[in-house]
């Protein structure tokens, strides 16, 4: 439990770590502030520019895999518990204790949780959920849509209630951060995917 414990732990202080924060007082503006004012790489994206959205996006997905990762491979024989530091890098990121527990909404950390889950399963999500964005023209279609299938995709291969309660708490808490934006779509008033990409593409 001890190891558990720790591993929570240490994921969630390496979540926490924010370039987007860090990028907010190098650039002075405050991303709080301006844009979708969630610390993120989309709101980075949206105000600093396409090069140091995806700058932190890679940093936000490797946070999540590396916790996952050094605590697999520390300890083998501890069942699961990559995915504890994974998950709790995804809380660390959505709720950073120096920034007020104010920080993005975790769907770049739930990525890399889920890539160093499964690569192949990130892939196959990735590719359909990019497919229904560019369908639906909302892109909050994607933060939804993955967390519905990954408490379902661990459930079915790892036939563990360990293993499912991670995955559906992590999950939970991604959809509950995009509730906003899901409102927002509904009302018309979230930025359309296809308009998007014909402006910036």
């Amino acid at each position: 439990m001890v190891k558990y414990l720790f591993s929570a732990f240490v994921g969630y202080l390496i979540g926490s770590l924010n370039p987007a924060a860090l990028l907010s007082k190098i650039k002075k503006t405050d991303l709080k502030e301006v844009g979708t004012k969630n610390l993120g790489a989309t709101n980075v994206t949206l105000t600093l520019g396409k090069g140091l959205g995806a700058a932190v996006m890679a940093f936000d997905i490797a946070k999540a895999f590396a916790a996952y990762r050094f605590f697999e491979f520390v300890f083998p024989t501890h069942a699961y518990i990559g995915m504890v530091s994974g998950v709790f890098a995804v809380v660390g990121h959505i709720f950073p204790f120096y920034l007020g527990f104010k920080g993005g909404k975790g769907l770049a950390s739930f990525g890399g949780l889920v890539l160093a889950y499964s690569p192949s399963l990130f892939l196959i999500m990735l590719l359909t959920a990019t497919a229904l964005i560019v369908i639906v023209n909302y892109s909050v279609a994607m933060p939804m849509y993955a967390g519905i299938i990954f408490p379902i995709a661990v459930a079915v291969r790892e036939q563990s209630v360990l293993a499912f309660v991670l995955a559906l708490a992590v999950s939970v808490l991604l959809i509950v951060k995009f509730l906003p934006n899901l409102t927002k779509a509904r009302n018309g008033d979230d930025i359309k995917i296809r308009d998007y990409l014909k402006k910036h593409i």
